[in-house]
């Protein structure tokens, strides 16, 4: 439990599935309930591929290119701070409203682009999961459970994509700003914990 609590709190707070709750009612406005809950799946077992291919195979195409795991902690922490100080200022949100804009104007399948990646399976989740499964380096069900978690928060980002109006009528645009600056708070300390434990690797502190 102390290694799933907090890979669970990352991959939830990076993956954000409240603040995308609402971009997915406006890529999928005017479709039919059962078209909204295939694109919904579609978009989750996709996401769900790729983080678990990078989880698996990330640290290999590292080594393969000559990058050692202390510089992917440390960047990807700075990576995860960065994404935290969107959170808090709200940068995060109007990037992607302007991609689920240009989607919604190309009138295309959003399950994929940008659904899938980058809304879900993006840079700071793939990051998050090869640095999480790296610390299970050699425990095949640690590593499981860490694809495990991540497995049960884009579960959580399903139901509440076929949720999304209800969510949005409760909460407001009050009550989501406020649970996305919380969780880029805590982003923030996790991505910090994450630099830290790279330049501990390199024996710097």
């Amino acid at each position: 439990m102390s290694d799933l609590v907090p890979a669970f709190v990352t991959l939830f707070v990076i993956i954000d599935p409240i603040g995308l709750a609402p971009l997915f009612i406006a890529l999928t406005a005017g479709m039919a309930a059962q078209k909204r809950r295939a694109i919904a799946l579609r978009a989750v077992l996709i996401a769900f591929g790729l983080i678990a291919l990078f989880g698996f195979a990330g640290e290999t195409i590292l080594d393969a290119i000559g990058i050692g795991m202390p510089a992917f902690r440390i960047s990807g922490g700075v990576l995860l701070f960065l994404t935290s100080l969107d959170m808090l200022f709200e940068r995060r949100k109007e990037r992607r409203e302007k991609t689920a804009d240009a989607e919604i104007a190309n009138d295309h399948d959003p399950s994929i682009f940008p659904i899938a990646l980058p809304l879900l399976a993006g840079p700071g989740s793939l990051t998050t999961i090869i640095l999480l499964m790296n610390e299970h380096q050699g425990d095949v069900p640690g590593q499981f459970m860490m694809l495990g978690v991540a497995l049960f928060v884009l579960t959580i980002a399903y139901v509440l994509f076929l949720a999304a109006g209800m969510i949005e009528r409760v909460l407001g645009q009050t009550g989501i700003n406020v649970v996305t600056r919380v969780l880029g708070v805590l982003l923030a300390a996790l991505s910090i914990q994450f630099i830290l434990d790279g330049l501990r690797d390199v024996g710097l502190i």
